[in-house]
Protein backbone atom coordinates (compact mmCIF):
# COMPACT_ATOMS: atom_id res chain seq x y z
CA UNK A 1 0.00 0.00 0.00
CA UNK A 2 2.68 2.43 0.62
CA UNK A 3 4.32 2.06 -2.57
CA UNK A 4 1.34 2.63 -4.25
CA UNK A 5 1.08 5.98 -2.29
CA UNK A 6 4.86 6.73 -3.27
CA UNK A 7 3.85 6.08 -6.99
CA UNK A 8 0.79 8.34 -6.63
CA UNK A 9 3.12 11.27 -5.05
CA UNK A 10 5.76 11.13 -8.03
CA UNK A 11 2.81 11.08 -10.62
CA UNK A 12 0.80 13.94 -9.00
CA UNK A 13 4.65 15.81 -8.78
CA UNK A 14 5.28 14.90 -12.35
CA UNK A 15 1.82 16.34 -13.42
CA UNK A 16 2.38 19.23 -11.50
CA UNK A 17 6.30 20.00 -12.77
CA UNK A 18 4.60 19.62 -16.46
CA UNK A 19 2.14 22.06 -16.25
CA UNK A 20 4.41 24.51 -14.48
CA UNK A 21 6.97 24.39 -17.28
CA UNK A 22 6.94 21.38 -19.61
CA UNK A 23 10.04 22.13 -21.22
CA UNK A 24 12.34 21.67 -18.04
CA UNK A 25 9.85 18.36 -16.97
CA UNK A 26 10.92 17.08 -20.21
CA UNK A 27 14.63 18.14 -19.89
CA UNK A 28 14.69 16.36 -16.53
CA UNK A 29 12.97 13.03 -18.07
CA UNK A 30 15.29 13.09 -20.82
CA UNK A 31 18.33 12.98 -18.11
CA UNK A 32 16.74 10.40 -16.20
CA UNK A 33 16.20 8.23 -19.17
CA UNK A 34 19.89 8.52 -19.48
CA UNK A 35 21.05 7.82 -16.48
CA UNK A 36 18.92 4.77 -15.86
CA UNK A 37 20.74 3.82 -18.97
CA UNK A 38 23.95 4.49 -17.88
CA UNK A 39 22.96 2.33 -14.42
CA UNK A 40 20.68 -0.67 -16.28
CA UNK A 41 24.12 -2.66 -17.54
CA UNK A 42 25.48 -2.66 -14.31
CA UNK A 43 22.34 -3.42 -12.42
CA UNK A 44 21.43 -6.37 -15.06
CA UNK A 45 24.80 -7.68 -14.19
CA UNK A 46 24.68 -7.88 -10.72
CA UNK A 47 20.66 -8.97 -10.70
CA UNK A 48 21.49 -11.89 -13.20
CA UNK A 49 25.24 -12.92 -10.25
CA UNK A 50 22.87 -12.46 -7.84
CA UNK A 51 19.95 -14.90 -9.23
CA UNK A 52 23.16 -17.65 -10.35
CA UNK A 53 24.17 -17.90 -7.07
CA UNK A 54 20.73 -18.16 -5.73
CA UNK A 55 20.09 -20.81 -8.05
CA UNK A 56 23.55 -22.38 -7.13
CA UNK A 57 23.09 -21.98 -3.25
CA UNK A 58 20.12 -23.71 -2.04
CA UNK A 59 18.64 -22.16 1.13
CA UNK A 60 19.74 -25.12 3.07
CA UNK A 61 23.55 -24.05 1.70
CA UNK A 62 22.83 -20.43 2.74
CA UNK A 63 21.33 -21.81 5.89
CA UNK A 64 24.37 -23.26 7.25
CA UNK A 65 27.16 -20.62 5.66
CA UNK A 66 25.22 -17.72 7.13
CA UNK A 67 22.07 -18.84 9.39
CA UNK A 68 22.02 -18.27 12.75
CA UNK A 69 24.10 -21.53 14.02
CA UNK A 70 27.05 -20.27 11.73
CA UNK A 71 27.87 -18.24 14.88
CA UNK A 72 30.84 -16.38 14.63
CA UNK A 73 32.53 -17.63 11.66
CA UNK A 74 28.96 -17.27 9.69
CA UNK A 75 29.82 -12.96 10.88
CA UNK A 76 33.13 -12.85 9.73
CA UNK A 77 32.47 -14.57 6.58
CA UNK A 78 29.55 -12.30 5.71
CA UNK A 79 31.62 -9.20 6.80
CA UNK A 80 34.77 -10.51 4.40
CA UNK A 81 32.30 -10.92 1.37
CA UNK A 82 30.95 -7.50 1.98
CA UNK A 83 34.35 -6.16 2.56
CA UNK A 84 35.05 -7.42 -0.68
CA UNK A 85 31.76 -7.08 -3.13
CA UNK A 86 31.05 -3.87 -4.80
CA UNK A 87 27.40 -3.72 -4.64
CA UNK A 88 25.00 -0.80 -4.78
CA UNK A 89 22.79 0.17 -1.77
CA UNK A 90 19.66 -0.46 -4.26
CA UNK A 91 20.56 -3.98 -4.88
CA UNK A 92 22.29 -4.76 -1.49
CA UNK A 93 19.19 -4.63 0.61
CA UNK A 94 16.82 -6.84 -1.69
CA UNK A 95 19.31 -8.90 -1.84
CA UNK A 96 19.33 -8.95 1.87
CA UNK A 97 15.63 -9.49 2.46
CA UNK A 98 16.34 -12.53 -0.06
CA UNK A 99 19.05 -14.32 2.02
CA UNK A 100 17.22 -13.59 4.92
CA UNK A 101 14.48 -15.23 3.36
CA UNK A 102 16.66 -18.38 2.45
CA UNK A 103 17.59 -18.87 6.06
CA UNK A 104 20.55 -16.12 6.70
CA UNK A 105 20.76 -14.93 10.48
CA UNK A 106 20.12 -11.23 11.03
CA UNK A 107 24.41 -10.98 13.02
CA UNK A 108 25.21 -12.59 9.43
CA UNK A 109 23.30 -10.09 7.36
CA UNK A 110 23.70 -7.08 9.57
CA UNK A 111 27.65 -7.72 9.24
CA UNK A 112 27.16 -7.83 5.42
CA UNK A 113 25.47 -5.47 4.61
CA UNK A 114 27.48 -3.18 7.05
CA UNK A 115 30.04 -3.72 5.88
CA UNK A 116 29.06 -3.91 1.77
CA UNK A 117 28.23 -0.03 2.73
CA UNK A 118 31.17 1.04 4.63
CA UNK A 119 34.28 -1.11 3.41
CA UNK A 120 36.09 -1.04 0.43
CA UNK A 121 38.53 -3.00 -0.12
CA UNK A 122 38.45 -2.92 -3.88
CA UNK A 123 38.66 1.55 -3.95
CA UNK A 124 41.22 1.09 -1.28
CA UNK A 125 43.53 2.01 -4.27
CA UNK A 126 42.11 4.93 -5.16
CA UNK A 127 41.04 6.41 -1.88
CA UNK A 128 44.57 5.98 -0.92
CA UNK A 129 45.16 7.98 -3.84
CA UNK A 130 42.80 10.55 -2.81
CA UNK A 131 43.09 10.77 0.76
CA UNK A 132 46.02 8.80 1.57
CA UNK A 133 47.41 5.45 2.79
CA UNK A 134 47.00 6.20 6.81
CA UNK A 135 43.56 7.80 6.52
CA UNK A 136 42.29 5.27 3.94
CA UNK A 137 43.83 2.22 6.15
CA UNK A 138 41.61 3.98 9.83
CA UNK A 139 38.61 4.55 7.78
CA UNK A 140 38.67 1.14 6.61
CA UNK A 141 39.40 -0.70 9.54
CA UNK A 142 37.80 1.78 11.87
CA UNK A 143 34.25 1.05 9.51
CA UNK A 144 35.32 -2.60 9.79
CA UNK A 145 35.13 -2.89 13.49
CA UNK A 146 31.94 -0.74 13.76
CA UNK A 147 30.07 -3.31 11.34
CA UNK A 148 30.85 -6.23 13.40
CA UNK A 149 30.00 -4.56 16.47
CA UNK A 150 26.78 -4.00 14.42
CA UNK A 151 26.58 -7.20 13.76
CA UNK A 152 26.94 -8.14 17.70
CA UNK A 153 24.31 -5.15 18.59
CA UNK A 154 21.53 -6.52 16.08
CA UNK A 155 22.09 -10.45 17.37
CA UNK A 156 21.14 -9.48 20.30
CA UNK A 157 18.62 -6.72 19.76
CA UNK A 158 17.16 -9.64 17.46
Amino acid sequence: MFTYILYALAITGLVLSFIKDRKKTKLALKKALKSFENILPQFLSILVIIGLAFAILTPETIQKLLGTSSGVWGVLAASLIGSITLIPGFVAFPLAAALLHSGAGYMQIAAFVSTLMMVGIVTIPMEMKTFGKRVTLIRNVSAYSFSLIVALVMGVVL
